[in-house]
């Protein structure tokens, strides 16, 4: 290798780089591809050195690694935190994004920037808008620069959070409601008047209720139907028997109070009733009622009223003699103070063309009644068959004949009184609600008949 130097000494001198540069050639010339792998690998090497370097420069660590919220209500918003580490030799700028339903970043103002080996907290907030699991990811990401022959580029990065989290719906609490105030009317001495009081539970769970306490004993009323405590589902009703047994004359009044363990614990209801020992008189208006005519398949309704003169009245049934007349607008048993009316009504539905009747009667606590009659007739809509055909092509026709059937398959049966001239036909004697089959034939001037046509169908309407 130094006989290199000295072949000649008037050539200028090679700097020592290019001298090892040309020394390296020969080398490899001399060596031949043996040389080439190991030259590569030291590339690579170097390769790899500088990668570790901007490693080295810019890193982070998040903590946690994943963020679950577990079950949140909906309508609540929790926030957690995030915290990046910048474990990294230079400062990082650190931005960030949030996706999926009901997740959003709380804080603080991005973009921000920390020094090497800081940490900074991210807030995550969940805010679930129904119920059901949701999945979302924040996304973190960071940027840096520094010197050396890299000296002003900017180098990226970014790191991936899951977020997970569940939404629920809280169940309200059990809520007891009942109306108020209740009246039970007028009623003889003596004569207990009785009416339901319904409880709901309008909340979204279970309640008991435990007790049931009257204000006053000797106001007349009292309580039953329920064995307190008595379980009430939610959304659920139940019905208390509230009794009005007066033993003087007068008005009275009481409070009743329900305790439960709902979220309104207490809820009173005004309890009032007047008690007479006048027995009242019962009139009816009117005495009788007439319909007149009325299609069959239809209806047709009259009112009436009863009224009450000189003390109460309680009605306990009603009733009427034929089911074509049937009596609506009054709740069983009903009272009817002295001077009030009570109106009714009464619906004939007739069934068949006929004259109907009917007695109406009312029947009082007292076993007395008082009765109506009413009538009606039944009547259905005349139909008509139209039917129409073509003439017959053969020669000499004297006329045609009609014949229906109530089955597509027959049998016929001819209903023209006498050989008809033309090609029309009405039958009006159908009834509403049937389906006829029709053919005509062709009757020639001796008389000969020819087969039947081909088949026409009429569908008679109701009524």
């Amino acid at each position: 290798m130094t006989g290199l130097g000295t072949k000649t000494s008037a050539a200028p001198q090679i700097p020592r780089r290019a001298c090892e540069h040309v020394q390296r050639e020969r080398i490899m010339r001399r060596l031949g591809s043996a040389w080439r792998p190991v030259y590569c690998s030291l590339l690579l090497l170097s390769f790899f050195f500088v990668t570790g370097a901007a490693s080295a420069q810019m890193a982070m660590t998040t903590s946690p690694t994943s963020v679950n919220f577990g079950n949140v209500q909906v309508g609540s918003s929790p926030i957690l935190p995030v915290t990046i580490t910048n474990t990294g030799k230079s400062s990082l700028t650190i931005s960030a994004t949030v996706s999926g339903s009901g997740f959003r970043l709380a804080g603080p103002n991005l973009p921000i920037t920390i020094a090497p080996q800081q940490p900074v907290s991210l807030s995550v907030a969940f805010s679930p808008q129904a119920a059901g699991s949701a999945s979302g990811t924040l996304t973190v990401e960071t940027s840096a620069s520094w010197g050396g022959h890299d000296h002003g580029n900017v180098h990226t990065s970014n790191a991936v959070i899951p977020l997970s989290g569940t939404g629920y719906t809280a169940a309200t609490p059990g809520f007891l409601s009942a109306p108020s105030p209740m009246n039970l009317g007028s009623t003889l001495v003596g004569t207990p008047q009785t009416k339901l009081l319904t409880l709901t539970n309008s909340g979204g769970t279970s309640l008991q209720i435990l007790s049931a306490h009257l204000s006053s004993s000797t106001a007349g009323f009292s309580v039953s139907g329920l064995t307190f405590p008595y379980t009430l589902a939610a959304g659920a009703s139940a019905s208390l028997s509230v009794v009005f047994a007066p033993t003087v004359a007068g008005t009275a009044s009481a409070t009743l109070t329900l305790s439960s363990d709902a979220s309104n614990p207490s809820v009173a209801v005004a309890l009032s009733g007047s008690a007479t020992t006048a027995t009242g008189t019962l009139a009816l208006t009117p005495v009788s009622m007439s319909f007149g005519t009325v299609t069959v398949g239809t209806t047709k309704p009259q009112n009436g009223s009863l009224t009450a003169s000189g003390g109460s009245v309680t009605l306990s049934s009603a009733s009427s003699s034929n089911s074509q007349f049937t009596l609506s607008g009054l709740a069983f048993p009903v009272t009817i103070a002295a001077g009030q009316i009570v109106p009714f009504t009464v619906t004939f539905a007739p069934t068949a063309a006929a004259t109907a009747s009917a007695k109406i009667s009312f029947l009082t606590s007292s076993s007395s009644s008082i009765s109506e009659t009413a009538s009606g007739t039944g009547a259905t809509i005349q139909h008509t068959v139209a039917l129409s055909w073509n003439a017959s092509t053969s020669t000499s026709i004297g006329g045609y004949n009609v014949y229906r059937a109530s089955s597509a398959a027959g049998p016929y049966s001819k209903i023209n009184a006498s050989l008809n001239p033309s090609m029309n036909f009405s039958d009006s004697s159908v009834q509403s609600g049937k389906t006829y089959y029709y053919a005509t034939t062709a009757v020639d001037v001796n008389g000969l008949e020819s087969v039947y046509s081909n088949q026409a169908q009429a569908v008679v309407p109701m009524p």
